[in-house]
């Protein structure tokens, strides 16, 4: 089937104007009709009263004689109108005589046809309206008085030239106001959907804004003049430009989602690629040493070869033990839950770190405003503090001060651990906490065993976080302070069944 071509349609000030102009047809039209009818009436009822003035007085004139039924001598008596016609009536009510009043002169006959046009007009006073041939329209009306009865009628020449005067004036007059009319609402229409029309060049312009792909910022607002509420127009302007804010928010949030999203690609990636790395090089020493001794024991000593492959077994095993921690923290699985002295926690941290390393100055500082309970796994609390210690030692020179200290108020626990060594490089400072982080030339590790794997502060922000808390880091060239904050008992009393998970892949 052939679809049906839609039909085409008008714009709306064109649909306004003409509805107002046949709005303003037919007003202007029953104005006219009304005011015609009432003037017809008006003339009318004048020329029927003077109809009937000049019949009673026909019939006075007429009851003088009223043995002589064709006598119409009365029409000889002055002050009849010209034009006036009279006629003698039977009993029947058939004309037996008439006549035309004319203008200074005697009255003159009136032929048979004219007669005829006046016949069957009964003598009751009610008044007729007929054509006669030769003399134009009449107004004719019959009385009886004892059984004279006279026909009079007058012309309505002057009624309907006047009632054509009329109409040919009121049709000028509304054609002239009409035009007029229709030129005023062309351009009051014209100035009232002018604010329509830039809504709509509005819309139109942002529809052609690239808003499937790429940044979209800044898109076309419609001006405060055209959004006002109290006018159908503002309010369809104040509609778009909330429905345009809808859309940048949108397109905004999509845009974050997005670059967090590629973000967190490449994180994984990174993640996957460091994590190879990191099991590659233990792996590649331990298929190294294996394969010297199996060639024989000439080439590497046996014990020294099993010694390495001890070494390497662990750091080996201490990594995936670190990706295995990491990875049940990001599936929120529940921790060990008890109460947590971090006094007694940082304590004995810190003397494991001063027997690790021993060039180091390592205090103490205990601020205590009330008990510093936590609620938490002891285990991995003292993980995080001690990876921040280890931390601390790694990379910093021998020599430095390294301070660890417990502040406890009634609704925080705060630990601190600051040294004065070098400092973290401004560039890694945003990115610190993630997996696979390292510093430096100036804060590498030296070795295999002094160094770390980048995993140690992305473990300590996992289980800080699993616990309620927030890890934070400031550095400068000489001060560098992590600051862990816990809610002390009383504030938390269980763990979440489900853990956050960290920022970090």
């Amino acid at each position: 089937m052939t679809a049906r071509p839609r039909p085409r349609t008008r714009s709306m000030r064109t649909r306004l104007l003409l509805f107002i102009s046949a709005t303003l047809v037919v007003v202007c039209a029953a104005m006219a009709l009304t005011t015609v009818f009432a003037q017809r009436s008006y003339l009318l009822g004048n020329l029927d009263d003077r109809v009937t003035n000049a019949a009673e007085r026909s019939l006075g004139g007429a009851s003088l004689h009223p043995d002589l039924d064709k006598d119409l001598t009365f029409l000889h008596e002055s002050g009849h109108p010209a034009g006036m016609l009279a006629a003698r009536l039977d009993a029947d009510g058939s004309i037996v005589a008439a006549a035309l009043v004319g203008q200074d002169a005697e009255p003159q006959t009136l032929t048979a046809a004219q007669r005829t046009a006046l016949a069957g007009i009964t003598a009751d006073g009610s008044k007729h309206t007929r054509t006669v041939p030769g003399l134009g329209t009449y107004r004719v009306t019959a009385l009886n008085n004892n059984g004279v009865r006279v026909l009079t009628g007058l012309p309505m020449d002057d009624v309907q030239d006047m009632i054509s005067g009329l109409v040919v004036i009121e049709a000028g007059v509304a054609a002239a106001g009409l035009t007029v009319a229709g030129c005023v609402c062309a351009v009051v229409i014209r100035r009232q959907l002018r604010p329509l029309g830039r809504v709509a060049a509005t819309a139109a312009e942002v529809s052609r804004a690239p808003l499937g792909h790429g940044e979209v910022a800044g898109l076309t607002r419609v001006p405060d003049r055209d959004t006002d509420p109290d006018s159908e127009a503002g309010q369809v302007g104040a509609a778009l430009n909330l429905m345009i804010d809808h859309v940048e928010s949108s397109l905004a949030e999509r845009q974050r989602s997005e670059e967090q999203m590629r973000r967190s690609e490449e994180r994984m990636r990174r993640f996957l690629a460091d994590a190879s790395h990191e099991l590659r090089t233990p792996l590649a020493s331990i298929a190294g040493y294996a394969e010297l001794m199996n060639r024989g024991t000439d080439r590497v000593e046996p014990v020294l070869a099993w010694r390495r492959v001890s070494a390497e077994s662990a750091r080996m095993t201490g990594l995936v033990e670190d990706l295995l921690l990491l990875a049940r923290l990001d599936e929120g699985r529940p921790l060990q839950s008890s109460e947590v002295d971090l006094a007694a926690l940082v304590a004995e941290a810190v003397w494991d770190a001063r027997a690790a390393g021993g060039g180091h100055d390592w205090q103490l500082e205990l601020r205590l405003d009330a008990p510093a309970l936590v609620f938490g796994d002891e285990a991995r609390l003292h993980q995080v503090v001690a990876n921040l210690l280890a931390n601390a030692r790694m990379h910093t020179p021998v020599g430095t001060r390294v301070v660890a200290s417990v502040e406890s108020t009634d609704s925080r626990c705060v630990i601190r651990v600051r040294d004065d060594g070098p400092g973290i490089p401004p560039s890694l400072l945003p990115t610190v906490f993630e997996r696979f982080t390292r510093a430096d030339t100036s804060r590498a590790r030296a070795d295999a065993k002094s160094g770390g794997s980048g995993l140690g502060l992305a473990i300590a922000s996992a289980i800080t976080g699993a616990h309620g808390g927030r890890i934070g880091v400031e550095s400068v060239p000489g001060r560098t302070e992590f600051t862990i904050e816990l809610p002390v008992v009383g504030e938390v009393n269980e763990l979440p069944a489900v853990l956050p998970r960290p920022a970090s892949v």
